[in-house]
């Protein structure tokens, strides 16, 4: 089986094709899979270390603030179409699966013109604009929610899969992941990060906590700032005369996410549905922020779908600040039952077979 995965962007977009692809992989060996994406997007370095090759088309989003330059927009679209169209015409795909993200649009609009069977899979309860407009042009809509199922209008093509999580976050093993970071029995692991992109307004309130644990050896703090704000970030350290103790670990971004998870004791990050999956196969207890920009405000119910069940803390932005993530950090490591409690009730949330369902959904 040939097949074309295709999205981008955010690791909530690549990360789920990969472990769609591995599936696959797994099932059928003989088969061949190629990704399409941008060259403005993580996938451009994402998926070659996944082990899987890579073509580009030109695509952007639409600007809402900014409507003229959407001429340039529409072009580049149209653009897109056509390197899409040579790329799907050398490569002669069987399927061509969508996984959200500009770079889906054009690839799945011409491979569905050419009568190629298209598939798209939704991870948020609140649908993007990408896949709502490709709906029509698809066999099957896999959805990481049915709740998402609301905004789409042919629920005959619907299969509520939940969201695709990589085989090695299943397989990690909390002692071997401690091991390999260095942690010492009794250390409290704290790992923050903001999705891919890093989150601003988590990264300033993280600034507070770096203050209050920075030098405290029994807490190693993880923190992955995103790309953009690192810089930034140790920056403001230097101006605050603040030199980081070797408790506190500053990174640009985290790669094998499934080490780090894994060996966490507690967690903080936005609520994307991703994160959301891979936080809940860990069993790791968390600190949820949903985004406030986000679409439908999908990221609150995705954090609630932990949440609601014990596992997590929801805390909201317009609450948020280091006083008051301080306080909630302080809580839950003092209190190593409710810690556990909520551990447990986490991995219950755990999407167990996403991948399996997306797989069989395609053959059948």
């Amino acid at each position: 089986m040939k097949v074309i995965m295709t999205g981008g962007g955010t690791g909530g977009h690549i990360y789920p094709a990969i472990a769609i692809a591995d599936k696959i992989m797994e099932r059928t060996h003989d088969s061949e899979i190629l990704f399409v994406g941008t060259t403005h997007g993580l996938e451009k370095d994402l998926v070659p270390k996944a082990g899987y090759p890579i073509k580009f088309v030109t695509v952007r989003g639409i600007d809402r603030k900014h409507p003229l330059n959407n001429i340039k927009v529409f072009r580049d679209y149209n653009k897109g179409k056509r390197e899409a169209k040579k790329i799907i015409e050398e490569f002669g795909p069987d399927i061509v699966i969508g996984t959200g993200g500009y770079a889906s649009g054009p690839v799945v609009k011409v491979a569905s013109s050419m009568g190629i069977p298209c598939y798209i899979h939704e991870q948020n309860a609140f649908p993007g604009i990408t896949n709502k407009m490709l709906e029509k042009s698809v066999k099957k809509v896999f959805l990481g929610f049915a709740e998402g199922g609301e905004y789409f209008k042919q629920p005959r093509k619907h299969i509520v899969t939940g969201n695709p999580v990589r085989a090695e976050f299943f397989t990690a093993d909390r002692q071997k992941s401690r091991e390999k970071l260095g942690l010492e029995d009794g250390q409290f692991m704290l790992l923050a990060f903001g999705g891919s992109q890093g989150a601003g307004r988590i990264n300033k309130a993280m600034l507070d906590i770096i203050k209050s644990y920075n030098g405290i050896d029994e807490v190693q703090l993880y923190f992955a700032t995103g790309r953009a704000y690192y810089e930034p970030i140790m920056t403001e350290l230097e101006d605050n005369e603040i030199v980081l103790k070797d408790n506190v670990h500053l990174l640009e971004y985290i790669q094998d996410m499934q080490d780090y998870l894994s060996a966490a004791d507690l967690v903080i990050s936005r609520s994307g549905a991703l994160s959301v999956s891979e936080i809940a196969v860990c069993g790791v207890p968390s600190i949820l922020i949903p985004s406030p920009n986000v679409t439908g405000d999908h990221q609150t119910f995705n954090a609630r779908t932990i949440s609601d069940k014990g596992g997590a803390v929801l805390l909201k932005e317009d609450d948020l600040s280091g006083k008051t993530l301080f306080a909630e950090i302080e809580k839950l490591r003092n209190d190593p039952a409710l810690l556990a409690e909520m551990a447990e009730k986490t991995l219950r949330c755990a999407p167990t077979d996403a991948s399996d369902i997306i797989y069989y959904g395609l053959i059948t």
